[in-house]
């Protein structure tokens, strides 16, 4: 529980599910929501707070959800509303919050506020959606050679869409609008849910002008660079909503801009969203000088506004960290880092399994954005169907299922599975990893050195990112409490660490 006081998703770890590959009940080769209600034991086992469970609404899947056609149903493939509630239920029950992903920057174009928009141009919903005559130079995302306008042959205008054709812009500066898709947050909250993922949310405000994008970032998708002002004002709106809520409901916003400093502002002075994503670190390599950097702008960036910095490894739109990074030791040694960094970390499903991106072979891929990859299935245990109710699912399973699922590691004390549950255990009980400062401790080169402290709780992370073994000597006494490899956890810290390893220290007392 969180201290007295403090909202709970400061101390929270969230675990993101990817709801077509998590677990499937159904038989179908689709994740669904009753497999997700049925694997939330293995959630509370192994120690998360919350769950963000991407995209299930109604959609022709033109972009696997983040296409809507009706933001206040279930898709069939996933289940029902009554299976939705029940998951809700279910996970309260655990203790376990619930986040939704909501796509406000766009529907499909197969919702019927589309298909009304673009009916003619009298249509009553014509201006809910981005139309002009003239396009500018923007691009698409997921093929940079398109444009962001699409023609309308039968009103004789372009719409715009910053991802696919099938995915039409909205247009937040229309108040009906605006009213609709909050309607649509109420929804949601009256069945319980705990807060949002926020979709693209730095695209919902647009620059009225529709300027073309400077000729240096021209070749670049305008989804990536739209960062207007009046964003800022439809948060503000939304922030007012979800605060009307008890319970501390959130605001996780997908900032996609790749700088801390232009993510800062969509925190605002409090009143705009709770958490945001900072995507830059996930884009650092493995190397010491490139996390500092990343850990000194959030300080100086996020700090001064008093807002709390997120952390990710992983997600559904990159490759699996371990597969970037190169090697389980430098994985296990990143879960380290991530969950003991100041703020709130989201962890991936199948990170804690140590998994890799599966090959898709060419006949496979079905993505738009080619993530297929670090979309595999999770194995739940060794047999044919890894633990799902059919044995051929939607994409291939990834690298080593056989090894490399739930029910092996387990039973194997030295796995991944148990290095991500031992941490996790480690952050309940230390509210310096929870909620404590940080600062840098000396440290030689390849090798990032901090203190987490609060009041006389105090923990020291030391992370290796180089191929050898490295002295780092501390004046005060050390115990080891988690290891990345397993090794030493309960002895007395010696001032080594091995290859690429990661160490959680707690403070002797004098």
């Amino acid at each position: 529980m969180p201290p007295a006081g403090e909202p709970w998703w400061r101390s929270a770890v969230v675990y993101q599910i990817y709801p077509r590959s998590f677990a499937d009940a159904g038989g179908d080769g689709v994740g669904d929501l009753e497999g997700i209600r049925g694997r939330l034991d293995h959630l509370s086992w192994l120690g998360v707070d919350a769950i963000w469970v991407s995209p299930f609404f109604g959609s022709p899947m033109a972009d696997f959800g983040y296409d809507v056609a009706d933001y206040c149903d279930v898709d069939p493939l996933f289940g029902t509303l009554s299976d939705f509630d029940h998951l809700v239920a279910d996970a309260h029950e655990r203790g376990l919050r619930i986040l939704v992903d909501w796509v406000p920057n766009h529907t499909s174009d197969q919702h019927p506020w589309f298909a009304e928009s673009r009916s003619s141009r009298s249509s009553a919903k014509r201006d809910w959606y981005v139309w002009r005559d003239r396009p500018n130079n923007w691009k698409a995302a997921f093929d940079e050679t398109q444009s962001a306008w699409t023609w309308d042959e039968a009103t004789g205008q372009y719409y715009l869409h910053l991802f696919l054709p099938e995915q039409p812009d909205l247009n937040w500066a229309n108040p009906e609008v605006v009213e609709a898709m909050h309607g649509v947050l109420r929804f949601w909250l009256d069945r319980g849910v705990d807060g949002f993922r926020v979709d693209v949310v730095h695209g919902l405000g647009k620059d009225p002008a529709f300027p073309d994008a400077p000729p240096e970032t021209a070749d670049r998708p305008w989804s990536g660079q739209n960062d207007h002002q009046s964003t800022h004002a439809i948060l503000r709106d939304l922030r007012r909503l979800v605060d009307g809520y008890p319970g501390d409901r959130v605001l996780v916003g997908e900032v996609y801009l790749l700088s801390t400093r232009q993510i800062a502002p969509y925190y605002g002075d409090g009143d705009e969203l709770h958490l945001a994503f900072n995507f830059a670190p996930l884009y650092a390599p493995w190397e010491a000088p490139a996390w500092r950097r990343s850990v000194d702008r959030v300080v100086e960036e996020l700090d001064p506004r008093h807002a709390w910095p997120t952390w990710v490894l992983s997600n559904h739109d990159n490759p699996r960290h371990r597969t970037r990074y190169g090697s389980e030791a430098r994985a296990r040694a990143a879960a380290v880092l991530l969950l003991t960094l100041r703020g709130t970390p989201f962890v991936y499903a199948g990170e804690e399994l140590g998994l890799e991106d599966a090959e898709v072979p060419p006949e496979r891929r079905v993505d738009p954005g080619g993530r297929d990859g670090c979309r595999a299935p999770i194995p739940w245990d060794a047999s044919t169907g890894h633990g799902w109710a059919g044995d051929d699912p939607w994409l291939p399973w990834p690298p080593e299922a056989d090894v490399r699922n739930v029910a092996a590691e387990r039973e194997d004390e030295g796995s991944v599975l148990h290095l991500y549950r031992r941490l996790l255990a480690a952050r309940r009980e230390s509210v310096a990893l929870r909620l404590g400062s940080w600062s840098p401790l000396p440290s030689p080169p390849g090798v990032l050195a901090y203190e987490r402290e609060a009041g006389a709780d105090r923990r020291a992370v030391v992370v290796n990112y180089t191929d050898d073994v490295v002295k780092v000597a501390f004046p005060q006494a050390w115990t080891v409490q988690v290891s990345s490899d397993g090794q030493s956890e309960g002895a007395s810290y010696e001032g080594t660490v091995g290859a690429s390893q990661a160490l959680l220290l707690r403070r002797q007392p004098p």
